[in-house]
């Protein structure tokens, strides 16, 4: 699994998480807990709208896509999911940048990589999304799972588009997740072999509030000309 996180991190920073804990690193147990108001508001002054839900979910989503990224790019590489226990993973936020994640020693997960894919949603989003809805942002479930899911798809876009021809092919992992996981009922996700993929989620990640953002190319407000 070393060998194939390296060889991930070759796609891009979503996909990268560092070997070792390093300096000022945390446990994403932190994150999700006594952690999460105050990188909450580090999002928010770092878009301009202070650390109300639109940064809530703005942190979300970022989360969300860095875990996605890690557990079906393996997945693609080897037909394993990675170890994504928040216990074993680990973050930090440099000054000036955006989150980054670590995962000393990765190890993979045993039994098949659907359970492996399903046991990231189960560890971590559901437990992030718990942290939120308590932590008076006012967001949604809605929108927390159709973060999930755009995170997920749009790392599957980014990794077809680095690796084509993976050993595995990530677009039936992501499309299981959608239709009759953990993520069924966020969005329509349409497949067809040799055309590619298309997904339109069920609701917005409200980024569209943030100065100079707009909606997202999945966004179910794309074409409305306003936002809820």
């Amino acid at each position: 699994m070393e060998e194939i996180m390296r060889a991930l991190a070759a796609v891009g920073p979503f996909f990268t998480a560092d070997a070792g804990e390093g300096e000022g690193y945390r446990p994403l147990t932190e994150l999700y807990g006594d952690g999460l108001a105050g990188y909450v508001a580090q999002v928010g002054l770092r878009i301009g709208t202070g650390p109300d839900k639109v940064a809530a979910s703005t942190a979300h989503l970022g989360i969300a896509s860095r875990l996605w990224s890690l557990a079906l790019g393996a997945a693609a590489l080897s037909g394993q999911v990675p170890d994504l226990s928040p216990e074993r993973v680990h973050w930090r936020v440099p000054t000036g940048g955006s989150l980054v994640l670590a995962l000393p020693k990765p190890v993979a997960l045993p039994g098949p990589v659907g359970d492996g894919l399903t046991a990231v949603a189960e560890a971590n989003l559901n437990v992030l999304d718990e942290a939120l809805r308590g932590g008076g942002y006012g967001i949604s479930p809605k929108v927390l799972r159709g973060n999930s899911a755009s995170a997920l798809v749009g790392a599957l876009r980014v990794l077809t588009g680095a690796l084509p021809g993976t050993p595995h092919d990530p677009v039936p992992l992501a499309a299981s997740l959608l239709d009759t996981g953990p993520l069924a009922g966020t969005g329509t996700f349409i497949h067809e072999q040799g055309l590619g993929f298309a997904f339109m989620r069920n609701s917005c990640c409200l980024y569209y509030r943030v100065e100079g953002g707009g909606y997202c190319g999945d966004c179910v407000l794309r074409g409305r000309g306003r936002g809820r």
